[in-house]
């Protein structure tokens, strides 16, 4: 599971007639583009001037309303420090009863972290780090993935699940990007079963290798020209 699943989840809740959901995933990263999505989501029309004094006072009305305020931020991590900071200064003047949840990389933790930032963590009352999957739930993800297109669990041998696993690290996106290329090798192959050498052929695309090994491969290259 990644927070895209989670993002997802929360988003479920703004269904409950007691609940207001505001879940941005394109903000642009900067301060006046989340203040829009928050005017457009809280149906809040005020010059940009104005806007914070009357989003506060949209929080107030449907806090009154007996609802709850979940506002979600992806990709919190590409969010500056200062942007944060002004995030915080803007949600205190909100009602209580109301949640910013940041879904992020743990870089976001490590700059919090720091003790320049101890105003805005001092504010954090959860928090939660994903680590990956084991290999158990990723083979259980890929052989579930399986059977909702209706192809067998032996579709990848024991020896390609394993590579794959090994190779994505657990990464449930990473898992299913390989899953889909290896496929597609195999396809290419004119096989029903995707083996080894088809995962080794999608991981020999460029965007899975380093760039160290690329940069290895140019120079043999070169060599064998000359």
């Amino acid at each position: 599971m990644g927070k895209s699943v989670i993002r997802a989840h929360l988003e479920q809740l703004g269904k409950n007639r007691d609940t207001v959901v505001m879940s941005f995933t394109q903000t642009m990263h900067t301060y006046q583009p989340i203040l829009r999505l928050l005017a457009e989501s809280l149906q809040v029309q005020a010059p940009l001037k104005d806007i914070e004094k009357e989003l506060v006072q949209a929080a107030m009305r449907h806090v009154q309303s007996q609802k709850t305020l979940i506002i979600v931020i992806d990709d919190a991590h590409l969010l500056e420090i200062d942007i944060l900071r002004k995030l915080r200064l803007l949600f205190e003047r909100f009602p209580k009863r109301h949640n910013l949840v940041l879904l992020g990389h743990p870089e976001l933790l490590h700059r919090l972290s720091l003790l320049c930032n101890e105003d805005i963590k001092s504010r954090i009352s959860y928090s939660k780090q994903l680590l990956p999957l084991c290999d158990a739930d990723l083979t259980a993800f890929i052989v579930a993935e399986l059977a909702a297109v209706g192809l067998g669990v032996n579709t990848f041998d024991e020896a390609a699940l394993q590579v794959v696993a090994r190779a994505v690290q657990g990464n449930l996106r990473l898992c299913r990007n390989l899953c889909y290329a290896s496929l597609v090798a195999a396809c290419l192959d004119r096989q029903r079963i995707v083996t080894v050498s088809h995962v080794n052929s999608a991981l020999l695309q460029p965007h899975w290798r380093s760039h160290e090994a690329l940069l290895k491969q140019q120079v043999k290259a070169q060599r064998a020209a000359s």
